[in-house]
């Protein structure tokens, strides 16, 4: 399914919120493929004591790829993102979901 966005401005800015409501950030810039004329990924930087500036620690945002977007209207949703469990830890809690983002800024 694909998202329209009449200006890529319209999305800088907005705030970031995963599926589940938690809040990540603002958008803070957009990588586009100007070949494909297709909005590639977008950078979001992590607000103070949001849901992704706890897991991210000292970085300051994240590169979401734009297949984990949701939705963009007022807010933008994408996919919720969990922390992987390392081996020694998913033996006492549950397997989350593996991230989908790529990188941290």
């Amino acid at each position: 399914m694909a998202i329209k966005v009449s200006s890529v401005s319209e999305t800088y800015g907005k705030d970031v919120f995963t599926n589940k409501g938690m809040f990540c950030g603002k958008v803070e810039d957009v990588e586009c493929d100007l070949k494909r004329f297709k909005i590639r990924s977008l950078v979001v930087k992590a607000a103070k004591e949001s849901y992704i500036s706890k897991m991210l620690g000292s970085k300051k945002g994240v590169i979401i790829p734009f297949p984990m977007v949701e939705s963009i209207g007022d807010i933008i949703l994408i996919k919720h993102i969990s922390l992987p469990v390392s081996e020694e830890e998913g033996e006492a809690r549950e397997p989350m979901e593996r991230p989908e983002a790529t990188a941290a800024v």
